[in-house]
């Protein structure tokens, strides 16, 4: 069996069945990892929703934040921002059913075979993964109860944007889900900047990257993750996968084989 994770896919359905033909993916035998973002952006985000749930439980896609406001929206707790594409899925027959499998999808994922970490964003520099993936699970039973609209109501906010373990309810979950859904930047401390969305070089001086904080408590794990396409899927830190290389964008969506660490990329367009 090989794994490939895959970057994040933002409903461009041709890009992903083009990226699989050059993998040669197998059904039968590959399993797919996805960090998140199947959807919002681009044209076909019904399709791409469709097709990843179709491939069944042993395919693994942890929850990214446009993932998270499809659910916001279609619960009628949030308002589309323009440039959403997601008409398709609020208006599909079968949009319950999609959207209750999406909610059921985790934050994080650790397989111990291969000691990889799968997460949208990343890992709160104060985390190690036994907290991470315990803190997750609390977020995670949330979206799975029977009114997930009352927790998504709540959900946005950049606020507490430090995590503290006397954190309670929903600023708890709130501070849980922008480290591992909207994180990219932090101050030395791990305090969460989610205002700069810019390049690492136009940044102000007192941030960085969350992956370079001092003294990480998770920086000997293994982590894929997607989120940032600025970075066009380099980092300079070890042990880190970074796999959003900007397909809604007009660049590529790219594939990794866990094995070897290999990549496949398509252009989009």
């Amino acid at each position: 069996m090989t794994i490939y994770a895959i970057g994040d896919i933002q409903g461009c359905f041709v890009e992903l069945e083009k990226l699989l033909l050059e993998i040669a993916f197998d059904q039968q035998k590959d399993t797919l990892w996805f960090t998140g973002d199947l959807v919002n952006r681009g044209p076909r985000s019904l399709e791409v929703l469709r097709f990843v749930k179709a491939l069944g439980e042993k395919h693994i896609i942890v929850l990214g934040n446009h993932d998270l406001h499809l659910l916001a929206v279609a619960y009628g707790v949030q308002q589309q921002h323009r440039g959403d594409t997601l008409d398709a899925i609020l208006h599909a027959e079968d949009k319950q059913e999609l959207l209750d499998w999406l909610r059921h999808r985790p934050l994080l994922y650790y397989d111990k075979a291969t000691q990889f970490v799968l997460t949208h964003a990343g890992l709160a520099p104060s985390w190690r993964l036994s907290e991470a993936r315990a803190l997750a699970q609390e977020v995670e039973t949330m979206l799975k109860g029977d009114s997930p609209e009352f927790f998504l109501a709540k959900m946005y906010g950049n606020q507490p944007d430090h995590w503290d373990d006397q954190l309670t309810g929903i600023e708890r979950w709130r501070c849980i889900i922008n480290y591992l859904t909207r994180m990219r930047f932090c101050y030395a401390d791990g305090r969460l900047d989610l205002s700069y969305k810019g390049e690492i070089a136009g940044k102000p001086n007192e941030l960085i990257p969350w992956f370079d904080v001092p003294n990480r408590a998770n920086a000997n794990e293994k982590i894929i993750f997607g989120h940032w396409a600025a970075l066009g899927g380099k980092t300079h830190a070890p042990h880190l996968y970074a796999l959003d290389t900007g397909c809604v964008w007009g660049n590529c969506l790219t594939a990794m084989r866990l094995d070897d660490g290999k990549r496949f990329s398509v252009k989009c367009g």
